[in-house]
Parts: C-alpha cells; sequence; structure tokens
C-alpha cells in the first residue's frame, strides 16, 4: 500500500502531466481575487483525462473507505468538484447530492441539488483548496441542513495558513490528496522548473496576498 507522501506527489506529477497546473513564476497569473500568482491549478481538466480522472477517484475512494467507513452521502462542491464527487459515489455505491454557493434564485431555491435524509453522513468532495471559503460555505449549507460532516477530500491544497485556521475554526477535517510542498518536489525532479523558481514559489506561498 502507497504511502500518504507517495500518493500526494504521484497525484501532484499528474496534475503536471495533464496541464491542470501551470507554474510561471515569470510571467504570473491574475486571480479572480486580483492576487498575482505564479502557479494556477484547473482541476476541471481532470476530467477530459479518462486514466487521469481513474486515479484520482480510486485515491478518494480507497481513502474514505479506510477513514469514513460509516459514510452514507457524497457531496460535491459545485462546480470544480460535481464531476470527481460523482465517480466517487458511483465506486462507492452511495447517493451524491452537490452544493452550490448560494440557494438558487427561482424554483425551490435549492442551494443542496439531491436527494438526502437528515442526519445522513456525508464526505465532502473538493477540487481545490486556496483560502477554504467555498468549501466551508458548503460546509455550512450541508450542517444547515443536519447533516453531519465526516471531512472533506480534495485533490490539491495550496496550503495556505488562512486556510488551515478556517477549516480548524470550523472543525473540519482535511484530506489533500495533494498539496503545495509536494508539488514543488515533484516538479524540481521532473525538471519543470529552476531552484530559482522554486524560491519564487516558496515565497509567494507565505503571503499570496502581497506577492508582486
Amino acid at each position: 500500500m502507497k504511502s500518504q507522501i507517495e500518493i500526494a506527489k504521484e497525484i501532484a506529477g499528474l496534475l503536471l502531466e495533464i496541464n491542470a497546473i501551470k507554474l510561471s513564476p515569470k510571467e504570473p497569473f491574475t486571480w479572480a481575487s486580483g492576487w498575482k500568482s505564479p502557479i494556477y491549478c484547473d482541476n476541471r481538466i481532470l476530467l477530459s483525462y479518462p486514466n487521469a480522472r481513474e486515479r484520482v477517484a480510486n485515491a478518494m475512494v480507497a481513502y474514505i473507505k479506510a477513514q469514513y467507513p460509516e459514510a452514507q452521502l457524497i457531496a460535491g462542491v459545485a462546480t470544480g468538484a460535481i464531476g470527481i464527487g460523482m465517480l466517487v459515489a458511483d465506486r462507492l455505491n452511495l447517493p451524491f447530492v452537490y452544493v452550490r454557493p448560494e440557494p438558487k434564485k427561482h424554483g425551490r431555491q435549492n442551494q443542496i441539488e439531491g436527494s438526502f435524509s437528515k442526519g445522513e453522513k456525508v464526505v465532502v468532495i473538493e477540487d481545490l483548496i486556496s483560502t477554504g471559503m467555498s468549501s466551508i460555505n458548503a460546509v455550512r449549507a450541508l450542517r444547515d441542513s443536519e447533516l453531519e460532516v465526516l471531512g472533506m477530500v480534495a485533490i490539491f491544497f495550496y496550503q495556505f495558513s488562512i486556510a488551515s485556521e478556517n477549516f480548524s475554526k470550523e472543525k473540519v477535517e482535511l484530506y489533500p490528496l495533494s498539496q503545495y510542498e509536494y508539488l514543488l518536489e515533484e516538479a524540481k525532479e521532473r525538471k519543470y522548473i529552476s531552484q530559482e523558481d522554486i524560491e519564487t514559489l516558496s515565497h509567494w506561498r507565505l503571503a499570496p496576498d502581497k506577492w508582486n
């Protein structure tokens, strides 16, 4: 059985191979928040690669089986985690719902789409964790609907300290398949970036809102 570090590096390499994660320290990206960033992660592209999505889904399934055998429901955070969440639910033969950022403005005004019962134990699937606020918003919606959130499993975590603080405050157990430190290790080993770039990327993560 592979160790957590082996899985983290494997998933990081996988995301680099399919260009779900792009590293560009010299020509930074601009996030929706306005932050300048030497890295851009779009895990939605994962669904276009059958082998890659299979490996990610299977890694999530193995973790959930081991850590949350009592799970009764899988919830994906819209929209990025709907696809991978559905794959995980299918392999576990569990019901699936997804959580919108806010309730719909029309119709039944649902924030949680799908069928569930109060008191069910749910594992939340997320594609990417940055500050963690959208993920925690989904957890709050589930809890407000009287579901018991066992934990969250994500594909990738930037390891921002603010995110760790947010998850700790909300008492949400987070397990990312891969995270920033292992991405840098894998990128260096594969010669995607230089040592100078590694240092730039390391500094950025410590204060991404102030980096330029």
